[in-house]
């Protein structure tokens, strides 16, 4: 399992819910301070990811913004209460509310790119064969991933999903039909909205590899510092908050853009609500 110790073992106890029955365990030691949470940081650290995109879920609500990017940002909450659930109790149950949801908000990512049509209606046949076929990938992979539990494949599917929302950003930023109507301060800010999202994301990647790698040496570097201190060398919850933050930076981005797409750009601006970015209307219309 990435980042079990061997170090100190024995500060990997059994708590409330059992041995370890998930295909993952990380760099942090199991029921350290209490039976009840598995790994205290890594289950607590979701609360920053919670916690701005339920700030991003208001900020649309109050600015009127299509109610696909509202469930967007309840949708990447529901990742950060599966990842609390499956850090605190570390069953294979919960890991599956963790890791499935993420592809899940990854297709919904894929759906608001790829649905290009003028207007935010679902009555298109190209946004119904969008869903039909994103809800098909969903269940398919929902159940290969059920009977071949290997971590690996999940990550390699989520990145491809990113990486393909990436290049669909640029594409609708350089050549899709609408690219010239795009304003040139308009493409800046998405692009700077988006790369930045791309950069935190990739920094938490960086962060949650060295916790695997270098467990050992954190292990000891843990107990040499002794605790509340040692929580700042708990790798894998900084990668909830650099990939919580990347993930909200990367979705204002791609509001701006398909709202820039499907919509008129004249109307939408980037402001900012409690330090983050967020899509304001100049002037306030229902959809």
């Amino acid at each position: 399992m990435p980042g079990f110790s061997t170090v100190a073992p024995w500060l990997n106890k059994v708590g409330y819910y059992g041995p370890v029955t998930a295909t993952l365990d990380w760099c942090e030691a199991n029921y350290q301070f209490t039976p009840y949470i598995a790994e205290l940081a890594n289950s607590f650290s979701n609360l920053y990811t919670i916690t701005i995109s339920l700030v991003g879920y208001l900020s649309t609500v109050k600015q009127v913004l299509p109610k696909r990017y509202a469930l967007g940002y309840l949708a990447v909450a529901l990742v950060g209460v599966g990842s609390f659930l499956f850090h605190a109790t570390l069953l294979y149950e919960a890991q599956l509310a963790d890791e499935l949801p993420m592809i899940y908000v990854g297709s919904m990512g894929l759906f608001i790119t790829f649905d290009d049509g003028p207007g935010f209606s679902l009555e298109s046949r190209r946004s119904k064969l969008l869903i039909a076929f994103l809800l098909l990938f969903d269940l398919s992979f929902s159940w290969s991933y059920y009977i071949y539990r290997n971590p690996v494949y999940h990550q390699v599917v989520f990145a491809t999903i990113l990486l393909i929302t990436a290049g669909r950003i640029i594409y609708m930023l350089k050549w899709s039909e609408a690219a010239d109507r795009i304003p040139a301060s308009e493409k800046r800010a998405i692009t700077k909205l988006f790369g930045t999202g791309a950069v935190l994301f990739v920094f938490g990647f960086l962060i949650w590899n060295m916790d695997n790698i270098f467990c050992d040496f954190l292990i000891a570097r843990k107990l040499s510092i002794g605790w509340p201190f040692a929580f700042v060398l708990e790798g894998h919850s900084w990668w909830h908050i650099f990939t919580g933050a990347g993930t909200y930076y990367k979705f204002v981005g791609i509001q701006y853009a398909t709202l820039c797409v499907k919509d008129d750009p004249a109307p939408y601006t980037v402001g900012w609500n409690y330090g983050l970015p967020c899509i304001e209307r100049i002037q306030l219309k229902v959809d």
